[in-house]
């Protein structure tokens, strides 16, 4: 394997070997052989609930505020003062990671979650209607998923063998895109039943059930043996200069830059459905349009079965990335609602072929010492790239129309991702 470290599975070690080959249709089936090893499946099993009330939370936060200013604007700033604490404590997040018990930080993180939605209920069941609260505790609550996101990554590589790797990120990856789709039908349908503040309070409920879910983990200590050591810019930086000296590991974030920033039209939605499919509903539209790359990923996810039997991860990220780049073109080029949606679905399917094989290769080709800094700059890259691409699509579509914006998008991606493949060759050498 072309790795810099084969890393231990104390819990996989005494685990049920795999079964014989899956024949027939069961071999595209989402492979869930990850599902045998305990904790990997106690993890995952609390990603299944978080993943809903975590949506519930993302609905809530922007209608509220929305509710008490009558202003998008609002909306906006408030998505940016999450950003900020986002990034800062993912960076951090991911040097805490590597110099302590991942599995103490998780229970750390995941209760200042559960403690941040709890208070998002009591400040909206208080009839508050403060919109600095809520920018605090919004940014309160980025600050822990930040630090929770990378020790939540990397533990995964110590859970699972190497080889089942492409499978576990699979698992979650259509999990949490389930949950995107599912997520805000659910809030729509709640709110007029129940009210807003209960999906903050079904968010907390559901987190107890990930503290539970890490409470049961093994202890997950750093694997160097080394004394405790500070986590602060001097883990940062060596997180950064790891990155640079392993170009596989960079070419895996860029290829993520460029298809997010490059061809992520999501910000021009709005003004698509109001203008080119206006025929169809603009409501409609709308809807199918933000759904669209969901549920493509969902069913990606659902016939990833073929996933763990790839070898050359590299290849099957350009590939990805490429075909989301050629999609997002056919997309932008479309005048038929359905075709559109039919070419965002398709993008869908590559960006969870993508996601699933950037993570591979981010937990296999680095260290277990590194890891949790790999998946905290991972971390940074999967939340800024599409807010870039909000700011670059948006004014790309005032400027020369967004059919246009979206379609340039695309080709872009495509032109970009094969330009970095053959100019710098270890991606598409990277193997395992």
């Amino acid at each position: 394997m072309d790795t810099s470290e084969s890393s231990p599975h104390s819990d996989s070690e005494a685990a049920e070997k795999a079964g014989p080959p899956r024949r027939g249709w069961r071999r595209w089936a989402l492979d869930t052989r990850p599902l045998r090893r305990p904790a990997y499946r106690r993890l995952w099993s609390s990603t299944i609930v978080t993943a809903v009330g975590s949506q519930l939370t993302a609905v809530a936060v922007p209608k509220q505020i929305y509710d008490i200013t009558g202003s998008s604007a609002w909306v906006g700033y408030a998505s940016l003062a999450g950003l900020l604490p986002l990034v800062v404590f993912a960076l951090w997040g991911g040097a805490v990671a590597d110099t302590m018990d991942r599995r103490r930080l998780l229970l750390i993180t995941n209760s200042g979650i559960a403690v941040t939605s709890l208070l998002f209920w009591i400040q909206a069941a208080a009839g508050l209607g403060s919109v600095a609260v809520l920018m605090v505790l919004l940014a309160l609550q980025q600050a822990f998923f930040g630090l929770n996101a990378p020790a939540r990554s990397a533990s995964i590589a110590r859970l699972v063998p190497a080889d089942e790797l492409p499978a576990a990120q699979a698992l979650g990856s259509t999990v949490m895109q389930t949950g995107l789709v599912a997520g805000p039908l659910l809030a729509g349908a709640l709110i007029p039943v129940i009210g807003l503040p209960e999906l903050y309070l079904i968010d907390a409920l559901a987190l107890c059930v990930a503290v539970w879910a890490v409470v049961r983990l093994p202890s997950l200590p750093p694997l160097d043996g080394r004394p405790a050591r500070r986590a602060g810019l001097r883990e940062i930086g060596a997180g950064f200069r790891y990155i640079s000296l392993h170009k596989v590991l960079l070419l895996s974030l860029l290829a993520d830059v460029v298809a997010m920033v490059l061809g992520m039209p999501r910000a021009l939605f709005p003004q698509l459905a109001a203008e080119t499919y206006a025929s169809y509903g603009e409501g409609l539209a709308l809807g199918l349009l933000f759904a669209a790359i969901p549920i493509g990923a969902v069913l990606g996810g659902l016939f990833s079965g073929t996933f763990s039997r790839v070898r050359r991860h590299g290849w099957m990220v350009i590939g990805a990335v490429v075909a989301w780049g050629v999609a997002i073109t056919g997309f932008g080029l479309s005048g038929s609602l359905w075709l559109a949606v039919a070419f965002l679905a398709v993008a869908g399917v590559a960006d969870m072929v993508s996601m699933v094989f950037r993570g591979a290769i981010l937990l296999s080709a680095a260290t277990d010492e590194m890891r949790g800094r790999m998946q905290g700059v991972f971390t940074v890259v999967v939340a800024g790239g599409p807010r870039l691409a909000d700011l670059l699509h948006g004014t790309a579509g005032s400027a020369f129309g967004p059919r246009t914006a979206v379609a340039g998008g695309g080709i872009l991606v495509v032109a970009v991702m094969l330009g970095l493949a053959a100019a710098m060759p270890a991606l598409r050498r990277y193997r395992v």
